[in-house]
């Protein structure tokens, strides 16, 4: 082949399927024989390597330079340099330590890189037969160039996308790229240029899996121009976003710090206009900066998020990335794959329609239990039943195994849900075959969509079964079981209504044979006269059980439910009303949803909740359209064409049984159960985190506000400091995150599924929380400041009136933590007992740890502190009653709307 030809051929045509096979090849100079080694090395050479690219991982030391990229840490660092130039030495040791300790606990906590495209890579075949010079080899699949003719077997995983030319029963598994729960018939017919992915049957997509039959064709597209090749580039474009509770820490980190910022800068300028000493002012900053800034919180906030993991773990949900675990409290909207999320990817035959009778077939998926319940209420079953049954075991290719995990199917699902249906009808599949062997066949083809077997019976009677497309069989009959003429447009509609209901429907008949017609080769001519029609069959990939009770827990908890499938519509319509989904009727597929703008998308996405025959590309812009609308979205999915949509939403949630490793790795959580309704039980501990949140930080605040104000309060009166920054320290690193953590253990408040789903845009406090704080920081300066006054004015010395006064503001911690445990509910603080133990474990440690720091010399030595007397540690636990007691009454006289 000359260079110029060669440089001509495209990459990729969307357009392969519609072209005759042999244009195709035409087109892509491929001749009968194959390329020559020295075209293949050509085009290897213009068209790159039959591979995806990779991404390098983020390096670990810019990982670990992320975790100090925070306001607040920013202003401890600037409160370590003022230390430092004033030698304080001892300050600015436990400032930096701080600081390191928190960037520590972020660096490992942040979770494995991301790992989605190198997922999708290894999704290619490794080895691929082709055809070069007229011999065929077996070469690495990175080899293969545009224009390569390929050999299929059941059993390979397609190295590239392939326009067939030959096919021979092929069926391929293409659940991973479109969503098709059941294996689709291929062929080398040309189909219409405009036909769907998942319609496509004249085309193998790299990544999917042949499980039957064989084929040949030519390659029209590898690498990065593959279906495959797209999926990679669009995830690799896709923008993760930031969670919900780190946007509103942003703001608040922002918030706190312009308020720290205009005290420290406040006091410094009353200072020097007062004419205190510049030495002094510096100290006092510091001492500001330590004393407002809530040390504790970045480690409160993984603690509580690792808490919340564990929970989720015992559920069957594993979280790969912590800040996942708030942000399913938050979601509004869940996106749901229909294939083995809210299905069991498991055919099982739903209806069945006998001449005289309708049937109902209980059960789902392979597992042989179940009734055939015959609808019109007559005791006695068909006589069309037996023979139906029969027939659908012995025109079967499948075998129906039970494993430690369950009954699995070995062939065709299709086949495996009709044997189902036979052991559910009371029948022994492998006493059948044997009672009624096989002498003949013809194989299933799509070109003329039946399967025929011949059977010899033990009276040596010998006879045909058929199954296959309705609308074929019925061309074919002319009578019903019974000897009773075929009323062909009857059976039409029965059909129709059928597939109507989003079932596949499958049609089985008989026809006894003359002994001239039962040796040799089974003719399709034998087809032709004499059958007679037993029944349809109607089958369907069931609706999980939990996921139905699960979808009506999340229309309770105000969240909306959507699915978003690749299957057709009339299916995908079907299964949302079984589920229950609203406005279930109103189904958008993937081409009409390319016809609107991303505004009529946006407008018509609030109420349709059903999208079929939809694209990698549909699924990932129906999120973002979600997301335009302020909704917190997020995503369920188990295949390849999932990745880039979950890798988009603000939570994405992979299927760990029947998952694709992509869409688990651009996943945030992974369902070990592959179960719909985990995700509820997930939704209901993340908004128990999110509010375990927001009490440690109700916690933390009025005690950071309280030794600000009374540091304040002592500056503008020009009085000693009440407390020094190394106490702040042990305060704010020792009892408030040791009480602080108690509060991430809390159980679920009352009605937490029956709250709608939080405004993730609303700043993480609320009015009643701002009132809480600035009470409770009132309450606190005025326990730390009277006390530490009253002491000096009793004679104390101050190193003993700072450490009543820390001891004091301990002791209003302890109470205030039991205060502050319930924040939507009235009871009493002793609520929720098994929760209780966790604060009651806190309490001890911090008291023993306050003993330890007030009553041992070595801490004496360090911190300035002095033996307390037993009457004034007496003192210290009333006035933290007196704070409780106060709180309690304010608890009762507030609303808890809005908190």
């Amino acid at each position: 082949m000359s260079r110029r030809i060669t440089e001509s051929i495209p990459p990729s045509s969307p357009h392969w399927h519609g072209q005759p096979g042999e244009a195709v090849a035409a087109g892509l100079d491929s001749p009968e024989a194959g390329l020559s080694r020295d075209e293949a090395r050509a085009r290897l050479h213009r068209f790159g390597p039959n591979q995806l690219p990779g991404v390098a991982p983020t390096p670990w030391w810019r990982r670990l330079l992320r975790q100090f990229h925070n306001l607040l840490i920013y202003i401890l660092l600037g409160a370590a340099v003022l230390a430092a130039l004033m030698q304080h030495w001892v300050d600015t040791g436990v400032i930096l330590a701080v600081v390191l300790v928190n960037a520590i606990i972020g660096y490992i906590q942040e979770g494995r890189a991301e790992q989605a495209l190198q997922a999708i890579r290894a999704m290619l075949s490794a080895k691929a037969t082709v055809s070069r010079d007229g011999e065929r080899l077996r070469i690495d699949a990175v080899e293969l160039v545009p224009g390569d003719r390929v050999w299929l077997t059941a059993g390979d995983k397609v190295p590239a996308d392939i326009r067939l030319l030959k096919a021979s029963r092929l069926q391929a598994q293409e659940a991973a790229l479109t969503g098709e729960s059941v294996p689709v018939a291929k062929d080398g017919e040309p189909v219409a240029e405009d036909a769907d992915l998942g319609d496509r049957r004249s085309m193998l997509y790299s990544g999917t899996l042949i499980t039957q039959g064989q084929g040949m064709g030519v390659v029209v597209a590898t690498g990065v121009c593959t279906e495959l090749g797209k999926i990679n580039r669009l995830l690799a474009t896709v923008e993760e976003l930031t969670t919900p509770l780190i946007r509103q820490m942003s703001g608040f980190a922002k918030t706190l710090t312009l308020v720290i910022l205009s005290l420290a800068m406040l006091v410094f300028v009353l200072g020097l206009l007062r004419g205190q000493e510049p030495q002094m002012l510096f100290m006092a900053v510091v001492s500001l900066a330590v004393a407002a800034i809530p040390e504790g919180l970045p480690a409160i906030l993984t603690v509580a998020l690792a808490i919340g993991v564990t929970r989720m773990a015992r559920c069957r949900a594993i979280i790969r990335r912590l800040p996942a675990v708030e942000t399913l409290g938050a979601v509004s909207v869940i996106c749901s794959d229909k294939t083995g999320t809210l299905t069991r990817n498991e055919m099982m035959v739903a209806s069945l329609v006998l001449a005289d009778a309708r049937y109902r077939v209980e059960g789902s998926g392979y597992a042989p239990e179940g009734a055939l319940c015959r609808l019109d209420g007559v005791g006695h079953p068909s006589g069309a039943l037996a023979p139906l049954l029969q027939a659908c075991v012995l025109c079967n290719d499948s075998r129906l195994v039970r494993a430690e995990q369950g009954w699995r199917v070995e062939g065709d699902p299709m086949e495996g849900a009709l044997l189902t249906l036979a052991l559910k009808g009371g029948l022994d599949p492998a006493e059948l075959q044997q009672r009624y062997p096989r002498s003949g066949e013809i194989p299933f083809d799509s070109r003329y969509k039946y399967m025929a077997s011949r059977h010899r019976g033990p009276d040596g009677s010998h006879f045909l079964v058929v199954k296959g497309a309705p609308d074929v069989l019925l061309t074919l009959c002319r009578e019903e079981h019974g000897g009773q003429p075929l009323e062909q447009g009857r059976w039409l509609r029965v059909m129709e209504e059928i597939a109507a209901g989003g079932q596949r429907v499958l049609g089985v008949a008989i026809k006894s044979l003359a002994p001239d017609d039962a040796e040799g080769e089974l003719q399709h001519r034998q087809l032709e006269l004499g059958l007679r029609l037993l029944g349809l069959v109607g089958l369907m990939d069931p609706p999980r059980e939990e996921a139905i009770a699960a979808v009506a827990e999340c229309h309770r908890a105000g969240i909306q439910v959507k699915m978003i499938t690749g299957d057709h519509g009339i299916t995908a319509a079907a299964i949302a009303a079984r589920l229950g989904l609203h406005n279930h009727d109103e189904v958008l597929t993937g081409r009409e949803l390319e016809q609107l703008t991303d505004a009529e998308l946006c407008e018509r996405v609030q109420s349709v909740n059903v999208f079929a025959r939809t694209t990698p590309e549909h699924k990932l812009r129906l999120v973002q359209a979600l997301q335009e609308r302020g909704a917190v979205v997020a995503m369920t999915g188990d295949g390849v064409n999932d990745a880039p949509a979950l890798k988009r939403a603000d939570v994405g949630v992979a299927m760990g049984q029947g998952g694709t490793e992509a869409a688990k790795e651009a996943s945030e959580m992974v369902l070990t159960d592959d179960n719909f309704a985990t995700i509820t039980r997930a939704v209901h501990e993340g908004r128990t985190v999110y509010d375990n949140l927001k009490k440690a930080i109700i916690f933390l605040l009025p005690v950071n506000g309280g030794e600000s104000l009374s540091i304040i309060l002592a500056l503008l009166l020009a009085l000693t400091l009440p407390i020094e920054p190394l106490q702040i320290l042990w305060v704010n690193m020792v009892s408030s995150i040791g009480l602080a953590m108690a509060l991430a253990f809390e159980s679920s408040e009352p009605g937490v599924m029956r709250r709608p789903p939080r405004d993730p845009c609303a700043p993480i406090l609320s009015r009643f929380l701002i009132w809480r704080i600035l009470l409770v920081s009132s309450l606190f300066t005025i326990g730390i400041f009277g006390v530490f006054q009253w002491s000096l004015a009793a004679g104390h010395e101050v190193g003993y009136a700072r450490t009543l006064a820390v001891n004091t503001l301990v002791a209003m911690e302890v109470w205030y933590l039991f205060s502050v445990r319930r924040l939507y509910s009235k009871g009493p603080a002793w609520n929720g007992w098994r929760s209780l133990r966790p604060a009651l474990l806190a309490v001890s440690v911090v008291l023993f740890l306050q003993l330890f720091f007030t009553y041992t010399p070595i801490m004496q030595l360090w911190f300035g502190t002095r033996p307390l007397t037993a009457g004034h540690v007496l003192l210290t636990i009333g006035i933290g009653l007196a704070a409780f007691l106060m709180l309690a009454l304010e608890k009762r006289l507030i609303k808890t709307e809005g908190r």
